[in-house]
């Protein structure tokens, strides 16, 4: 269309500027009619020789040339329209598009590289420095003195593990162990030393319960570190928390959280080759409660046995049974009421709960604070609330005999409400109002009876 009108502007000056030297002529033709002529004159001569027709074309063409070449400018100066700009963005939107997909992509791999090393350090940190397993410093690998600047004291822990000297073909794992090979086979209790506290209850329903580690454990999912605690205050106690190791008890971050289908009595409980024993609520009805399948396998009454309340220790609570584990097995320590109070210990059959044999003691049951076994002796515990008392008498089932003893024992907390002997790790496990405790115990030589 540009081009049209060029052209016609173009031929319209030629026409006004032939106007001055255009003619009109009238003559006869042969016929003799009349003929008009209309006659415009060239610009440059004012005949039309026939050898001039070659110079108007060169400067026809001239113009033409010269038209093109104003054509074009005219259409490369032309303006953008609307559809051009709206053609132009979209081309960049689509760009744009495009770049903001693939930095997205981008962002999101990166974010999950850096949850992945954020979990993977998290993970590390919570773990214990494999260093722990041989540190010798208590039964768990866990020292007492930290470095404040290091938040994990392997600096301190590297010193001490290179002054003890460890057995080239039997590595220690932890104080409990070397105990244990220190103090191989059976013999009297000659001596308990200081509580070492391992975690605090955070809670009402922790100011006293059971905590213990399974001396015989078949393995997996559960190991021999594994840590198992029941805070024992409420009226329906079910919860039994489960810890990879003590340095997560420590921490406070359960492995997992068993519901129990029958609610606990007291803190009579015990864990042995992978199962938790314990008393139905005010029955004397004993549980076997499978670990790995979470379900009850074995239950049985304990016969003539008192229960919710009618023989407990001396700091009360309903510790009527108590259910312990030695080096001989499992064992209840309770009363009847043809024993008048006194302490009746039977050993249990761990797989169907059955008393095997029983043995009636002249010591009275709510006139100690507690009791445990070790070795087939029955040891108890003066008081639960002095903070220096004894383990005053001792029970040896091999020869019915017992025997008063004054072994020096301390409640750091002023409130012990449980007292278990883990025979593997040669330890007593202690709950002292609200704190998780151990004890190093150490054994004399092995008696000829046992």
């Amino acid at each position: 269309m540009w081009i049209r009108f060029v052209v016609f502007s173009f031929w319209l000056v030629l026409c006004v500027q032939g106007l001055d030297r255009a003619s009109l002529r009238r003559s006869s033709d042969s016929s003799g009619r009349c003929q008009y002529s209309f006659i415009v004159d060239s610009p440059m001569e004012s005949s039309c020789p026939g050898t001039s027709s070659s110079v108007e074309t060169e400067n026809l063409n001239a113009r033409l040339t010269l038209l093109e070449v104003v054509v074009s400018r005219i259409l490369d100066a032309r303006p953008v329209t609307k559809a051009d700009i709206k053609t132009s963005e979209m081309e960049n939107m689509k760009t744009l598009l495009q770049d903001k997909k693939q930095l997205d992509r981008q962002i999101q791999k990166l974010q999950r590289q850096v949850q992945e090393l954020t979990d993977e350090r998290d993970k590390l940190r919570e773990k214990p420095c494999p260093l722990v397993q041989t540190e010798p410093t208590n039964s768990f690998g866990i020292i007492t003195g930290k470095d404040p600047g290091n938040n994990g004291a392997y600096q301190e822990m590297k010193a001490e593990v290179s002054e003890i000297p460890v057995p080239s073909k039997v590595p220690v794992l932890f104080k409990g162990q070397e105990n244990a090979q220190n103090n191989a086979g059976c013999g009297e209790l000659i001596s308990v030393g200081e509580p070492i506290t391992h975690q605090k209850a955070n809670s009402i329903t922790g100011r006293y319960g059971v905590w213990f580690q399974d001396p015989e454990s078949p393995g997996a999912p559960y190991g021999p570190s594994t840590v198992w605690r029941i805070d024992a205050v409420g009226k329906d106690v079910r919860e039994l928390f489960a810890y990879e190791n003590l340095e997560q008890l420590s921490r406070g971050y359960p492995l997992k959280v068993l519901l129990l289908p029958e609610p606990m009595e007291s803190t009579g409980a015990t864990v042995y080759r992978g199962s938790l024993y314990y008393q139905r609520q005010r029955s004397p009805m004993l549980l076997r409660y499978d670990l790995t399948d979470e379900s009850i396998v074995a239950q049985a009454p304990l016969p003539q046995a008192g229960f919710h309340g009618q023989y407990p220790y001396s700091w009360g609570g309903y510790t009527d049974i108590d259910l312990v584990v030695d080096e001989k097995g499992l064992w209840a320590i309770y009363s009847t009421e043809k024993a008048r109070g006194a302490i009746v210990v039977s050993q249990l059959d761990p797989e169907s709960l059955k008393v095997t044999r029983s043995w009636e003691t002249n010591i009275q049951k709510n006139k100690v604070a507690n009791a445990f076994m070790v070795c087939g002796r029955l040891y108890t515990v003066a008081s639960y609330s002095t903070n220096s008392t004894n383990i005053n008498f001792t029970f040896d089932t091999a020869s019915g005999q017992s025997k008063a003893v004054d072994l020096p024992f301390r409640n750091h907390y002023g409130y012990n409400s449980m007292i278990d002997y883990n025979a593997a790790r040669r330890m007593l496990y202690a709950w002292d109002n609200f704190h998780m405790v151990t004890y190093d115990v150490k054994l004399g030589k092995t008696s000829s009876s046992q």
